[in-house]
């Protein structure tokens, strides 16, 4: 049974393996203090090519998520996001643990535009109901769609507007950024939203995200609300020694530009054979649309995960690739797909 279930099945980048146990026993200050935790944040800022934002390591996404939005966030705010969004349809409900509402938009393709940021205030005008602060966009998003710079200068212009804080999940943003099409730049991305984070765990790393904060107003003492939400790890060092190695040359990147290149080889694949897909993504996240019998027999080889029912016939998978997706093994799931369709 080979999976193409998610993109952290398997561990970490041999690179980051090998640093982590090279240097396993050396000692370093804790709470991300350490050299290790300084060198990846320089690292970063010289990718963004600003000195001037905060860097914080976190565990993983939806931590993350949590953690920066509650920190942003007065009690009687709320965030507009996508009906797709990772913090509405994937966290049991741990931003409104937090005591802020999601208010989530329908959205065909995942991202969120200009107009249903303006609908959402709209419907939230007085102090009877929440008041909409945060815009929650993901990239790549969930169902694996991806923003451009023009999309992106959009949603910030409305932000600046209407007084509204841009924040961007970037749980895949290594996917996002190696995508075909992309024209954005992790620079475009600091300039344009007031923080957003870069995922390790799904881009090659055992686990760990990087939160950057470039808004001012957002930055004092965040460090008391990692503390307080569990998220200062003692051991800060090993997520920064993974940051380090990502960001020390481009393995960030390659390793988002791998997971793509065995994406598209399952795209090919499924287009060769005549199916549809649920939406048009250029990323790590592939959403065919295969008859249950066909989905019963790759069953047999393969794992995924059934995404939602289309009709009586007909279902939507989701195929997912990543640093360690085995190339013979994704060339070999396209075969029996063909080999499927003859019977």
């Amino acid at each position: 049974m080979y999976s193409f279930k998610n993109d952290y099945s398997e561990g970490a980048h041999p690179q980051i393996l090998e640093t982590l146990l090279r240097t396993n026993l050396e000692q370093c200050d804790g709470y991300g203090e350490d050299k290790y935790c300084l060198e990846a944040k320089k690292l970063i800022k010289n990718k963004l090519e600003n000195d001037n934002v905060d860097i914080h390591f976190i565990s993983g996404g939806t931590q993350t998520n949590l953690i920066a939005i509650a920190a942003f966030l007065r009690p009687y705010q709320a965030c507009i996001s996508a009906n797709t969004g990772h913090i509405f349809a994937n966290e049991t409900g741990a931003i409104e643990c937090t005591g802020h509402k999601v208010i989530a938009m329908n959205s065909n393709d995942g991202k969120l535009r200009k107009t249903h940021i303006i609908d959402a205030l709209k419907s939230h005008t007085n102090e009877h109901v929440v008041k909409p602060k945060i815009v929650y966009i993901s990239n790549s998003t969930e169902i694996g769609t991806i923003y451009t710079k023009a999309e992106l200068k959009e949603l910030r212009e409305v932000c600046d507007e209407n007084n509204l804080i841009l924040f961007m999940d970037g749980a895949r943003l290594g996917s996002a950024l190696c995508s075909e099409g992309n024209d954005l730049t992790l620079k475009d991305i600091n300039d344009l939203t007031d923080a957003f984070y870069i995922g390790g765990t799904k881009n090659g790393a055992l686990l760990g995200e990087a939160l950057v904060i470039k808004n001012e107003s957002l930055k004092e003492d965040f460090r008391y609300h990692l503390k307080q939400r569990g998220a200062m790890l003692a051991k800060g060092r090993l997520l920064g020694i993974q940051f380090v190695e990502l960001f020390k040359e481009n393995l960030f990147f390659e390793i988002g530009q791998y997971a793509n290149d065995l994406g598209d080889i399952l795209r090919n694949g499924i287009k060769e054979c005549g199916y549809s897909v649920l939406v048009n993504s250029p990323s790590n996240q592939i959403f065919p649309i295969l008859p249950n019998e066909v989905i019963k027999a790759l069953e047999k080889k393969y794992s995924f995960a059934i995404w939602k029912a289309i009709d009586s016939h007909n279902t939507c998978i989701r195929l997912v690739t990543s640093w360690a997706t085995n190339k013979d093994k994704t060339l070999e799931f396209v075969e029996d797909l063909k080999n499927i369709q003859r019977l």
